[in-house]
């Protein structure tokens, strides 16, 4: 008894201060990285921020100089159309040669090129206003297609995604019934084409073939008639759509558009062209020697960004110029 009695009380471990030591650095070690993390999210929210503010003030710098490009291309339409006394549009009047590289401001290149989109075959021409096919505008299409290496049934896919009803236009067609097994499935457009990307949507259609046939195609507003062709700007490809059968090469119609004063082929020529007497008689309302619809390119550089804009530019009967369409893609 007398010895539990006397008996020493319990010490205390010695390493327990350590144990408070080892945690208390633990927990500083910890706070500096949280404020190190927070630091380095403002200094990244920040930065990024910044980033934004310069690429959108670079980006409404290089809309504002494309639209400065629409107004030197409508004030040079303008000019050649209140100076041309022959009422025609051909590339010797200049408008097609593009501009620059120019420094508009210290830093910032502008690179502008016009093209005569009547030079192309307008796919919207395929249907009427009734939404029928044009018989004249398919068998230039088809022609184009198989000058282009292309099968002839895209064509009735065309006038089949245009067209308002849900009735295949020939046994190559294809309405609603194709489309829905596709994935994933989807509807025909049933209105005109906004884009000629819209061949993209075509089933089996493919990027290889909308290559080869791009640059000879357009998808204007079809207006009340169509839109007509200008034989003074149009490629040998499309001229030889409309004739049916091979009679312009690319080289010698180059050539031959760079050597003459105006207008080539002359309609006279291009007439004369003709084959058929009848198909002569069919095309003729199809064809003209003016335009009213041009593509403006601009490509704009300001340090180390690009832009690109695209303006769909009409021209009126009185020579007035304006746009009416933007696209920050070709087509």
């Amino acid at each position: 008894m007398n010895s539990l009695a006397h008996r020493a009380p319990r010490r205390r471990p010695r390493h327990a201060p350590h144990q408070q030591r080892g945690i208390a650095l633990l927990v500083a070690i910890l706070l500096v990285a949280l404020g190190t993390i927070i630091a380095a999210a403002v200094a990244y929210e920040n930065a990024t921020a910044a980033r934004r503010g310069t690429a959108t003030y670079a980006f409404d710098q290089a809309l504002l100089i494309a639209q400065g490009a629409e107004a030197l291309a409508a004030y040079g339409l303008r000019q050649i159309h209140d100076n041309d006394t022959s009422h025609t549009t051909y590339p010797a009047q200049g408008w097609g040669k593009p501009l620059g590289p120019l420094e508009v401001v210290p830093g910032v290149m502008l690179e502008a090129s016009l093209e005569d989109l009547q030079g192309r075959f307008n796919l919207n021409n395929l249907v009427k206003s009734d939404m029928k096919p044009d018989p004249v505008q398919l068998q230039a299409f088809v022609q184009l297609l198989e000058m282009s290496g292309l099968e002839p049934k895209w064509a009735a896919y065309i006038v089949d995604w245009i067209d308002g009803d849900i009735a295949p236009s020939n046994p190559d067609g294809a309405e609603d019934s194709v489309y829905m097994g596709q994935t994933p499935p989807y509807r025909t457009a049933n209105r005109y084409i906004t884009s000629t990307s819209e061949l993209l949507a075509l089933p089996g259609f493919g990027r290889e073939r909308y290559l080869k046939l791009a640059p000879y195609v357009t998808a204007l507003p079809y207006g009340g008639s169509g839109t007509l062709v200008n034989i003074c700007s149009a490629p040998d490809r499309v001229l030889n759509a409309y004739l049916g059968h091979v009679d312009f090469d690319a080289d010698s119609l180059a050539k031959n558009r760079a050597d003459a004063p105006g207008c080539f082929p002359t309609k006279r020529d291009y007439e004369a062209a003709f084959a058929d007497p009848k198909l002569l008689a069919q095309v003729r309302p199809k064809t003209a020697l003016v335009s009213n619809y041009f593509r403006l390119t601009s490509f704009i550089t300001i340090g180390s960004a690009e832009f690109n804009l695209y303006s769909l530019l009409f021209q009126d009967g009185s020579g007035r110029v304006r746009p009416i369409q933007r696209s920050f893609t070709p087509d």
